[in-house]
């Protein structure tokens, strides 16, 4: 009876055991596997060396800059656009392929090289993109004889028929009067007013009632009724 005890307590150890170096080997099993990720994830982001890539886009004649111009990297899918003075800056890997597009202009690419600074200053020209069309003819008959036939065939007013109401000076003058001012005259009248404000910015704007030039224009008007 003793004996039985005690092979049932060492089969239990032994059950114990093996648990325990289960246990053990899959709890270092887990740690290599994490230090083996954080190091490949390091040695990764070592080769990956990521530099500040700034520049300026200028057009066809290399002296103005080109606002506007797209500046994509497609292994990123990732990307910034030029401003008003052509001028630009992301973050870059060595060895992405950028890809600067506008409309009107041909594609560019750039690859960046290894460099030993952490900033790398670019300057791009960016070239037109000249499409010629073939020369296209667009006639409103298929023919030559049936325009002429149309053309004979169209009945025009005579002079003697036209109304001469709209020519009235009268009108003419009340719709001058009525109708709004068109895009040029409304441009006129702001840069008018920009010169006049510019101009008297830091004086005494002077009363016009006082000048004898506006008396002298206000008379001539008066008459001319």
């Amino acid at each position: 009876m003793i004996l039985y005890l005690n092979k049932l307590t060492l089969e239990v150890y032994n059950q114990q055991f093996v648990q325990e170096k289960s246990k053990f080997v899959f709890v270092v099993s887990f740690l290599l596997i994490v230090f083996m990720t954080i190091s490949a994830g390091e040695t990764f982001a070592q080769k990956q060396k990521v530099l500040q890539l700034s520049g300026i886009i200028l057009g066809e004649d290399s002296i103005s800059g080109l606002p506007g111009v797209h500046i994509y990297v497609p292994k990123r899918q990732d990307g910034t656009t030029s401003n008003y003075l052509g001028f630009f800056s992301l973050p870059v890997i060595v060895g992405d392929s950028l890809v600067f597009s506008a409309v009107g202009y041909q594609h560019q690419s750039y690859v960046v090289p290894d460099f030993e600074g952490k900033q790398v200053t670019l300057i791009v020209e960016m070239m037109t993109d000249t499409t010629y069309l073939e020369n296209v003819t667009i006639m409103p008959f298929p023919t030559e004889e049936l325009f002429k036939e149309a053309i004979l065939a169209l009945r025009l007013p005579e002079e003697e028929n036209v109304s001469q109401d709209h020519l009235n000076d009268q009108i003419l003058a009340l719709m001058m009067r009525s109708m709004p001012m068109d895009a040029n005259a409304n441009y006129r009248y702001y840069m008018d007013q920009v010169v006049y404000n510019q101009t008297y910015r830091y004086g005494i704007r002077p009363n016009p009632f006082l000048n004898p030039f506006n008396w002298a224009k206000f008379i001539k008007s008066l008459k001319n009724r």
